[in-house]
């Protein structure tokens, strides 16, 4: 992760900073077909979700969408509200990255997107491994 900023000291730095692109932006009624499908033409390895106000309300990779399709309750009817419950994760803008490490590493995320302050999608913000 490079940050837009060179300037600012590493305990001051925030999610904004390390974060990449938002990149495509679905909404959270989309079926895991349809979403696979937009994945696929946008070579994207994930969506960012938003609900019918246009807020994010998380991020699903297609290795979540594979496993929900390859499970044995699925149905061409699953919604991605569906796959990412009642909130999937989010950061703010302002969260600094010591927090968003910590988060993501605790819950064992890969990416994390980042909010502003009225919650619609700014970027992702994704962890070196």
């Amino acid at each position: 992760m490079e940050p837009r900023s060179a300037s600012a000291p590493p305990a001051d730095r925030t999610v904004a900073d390390a974060m990449d692109a938002a990149g495509p932006q679905v909404c959270d009624d989309m079926t895991v077909e349809v979403a696979l499908a937009v994945m696929a033409s946008a070579r994207a390895g994930h969506l960012l979700v938003c609900d019918e106000d246009g807020l994010c309300t998380g991020l699903v990779t297609r290795a979540q969408l594979v496993a929900v399709g390859d499970g044995a309750a699925y149905t061409d009817r699953v919604r991605l509200r569906d796959v990412l419950g009642d909130h999937g994760p989010v950061a703010s803008s302002a969260t600094t990255m010591a927090e968003a490490e910590h988060a993501m590493r605790y819950r064992r995320l890969d990416a994390l997107p980042v909010v502003d302050e009225q919650g619609s999608a700014m970027g992702v913000l994704a962890l070196a491994r």
